[in-house]
């Protein structure tokens, strides 16, 4: 039986951690990013610390069709998908109305028309095999509205529910899906999104620590993954009970830069 995981965005970050776990416990790897000089350093380094094979696929994921082509390349290669690991995303800050329409649209293309299609894609092989587990990695700001990250906190919204509804569909089939939804995390994201100064990431947990939780519940089947129990806490049991403006005031605030 195989152990081979396509992790999307594995070049760096929560990604780049997840490969190396993965790596780590004897599983294949198919590693999915744009830098092909990145990605081929982490597969001399992992197959000659871990002697597992690791397979390099090139790919822009906000390109319309890219996920049919890393699909169809693993296909080629005759490589059987057992984790799918949708890992790839980016965020952005401002007021949506200043922002430039086509960075926004190519962060829905990745963080959520691409994860889709990726999951559609790998799903079938894996219900047709009875076996498979797949990780979204999602967000805490999946549960509340996010102004200055209108357009991310949305996409991640989008990726806690679809994760959660096709748990349930496929279940009876022996594959599970989890949402990975961590608080801030320390990792290229916060230069990329142009989140400097904003106080949420004053203390972001590291991508190796997120990734540890995220493999570990991805393994156990969970149905929705947190890092911090405290944020656990607050998101299930404290945010509900707010008033809308409120959550909106208090997500703005977390999301605004110091001066």
């Amino acid at each position: 039986m195989t152990n081979t995981a396509l992790i999307t965005g594995a070049s760096n970050g929560i990604g780049l951690e997840l490969a190396k776990i993965h790596a780590q416990r004897g599983g294949d790897i198919v590693l999915v990013a744009r830098s092909e000089n990145k990605l081929n350093k982490l597969k001399r380094e992992l197959e000659q610390r871990h002697r597992i094979n690791a397979t390099v696929i090139v790919a822009d994921l906000s390109v319309p069709d890219a996920a049919q082509q890393v699909f169809q390349q693993t296909e080629m290669l005759g490589l059987t998908i057992d984790m799918l690991i949708n890992n790839a995303g980016f965020g952005g800050h401002g007021f949506f109305h200043e922002r430039d329409l086509a960075a926004e649209q190519s962060m829905i293309q990745v963080n959520m028309t691409t994860l889709t299609n990726l999951t559609h894609l790998y799903l079938q092989g894996m219900v047709a095999r009875r076996r498979g587990k797949i990780l979204n990695v999602s967000s805490t700001a999946s549960f509340m509205p996010g102004p200055l990250q209108a357009v991310y906190y949305a996409t991640k919204a989008y990726v806690t529910s679809f994760s959660q509804a096709v748990a349930e569909e496929v279940a009876e089939h022996n594959v599970t899906v989890t949402a990975l939804c961590p608080g801030a995390v320390a990792t290229g994201f916060v230069d990329a999104g142009d989140l400097q100064g904003v106080a949420a990431f004053d203390k972001a947990k590291s991508a190796e620590s997120v990734a540890q939780v995220g493999y570990r519940d991805m393994e156990k089947g969970t149905l929705v993954s947190f890092n911090e129990s405290g944020l656990k806490f607050m998101l299930n049991w404290i945010t509900p009970l707010l008033s809308r403006k409120r959550v909106l005031k208090i997500s703005r605030q977390f999301m605004e830069k110091s001066a």
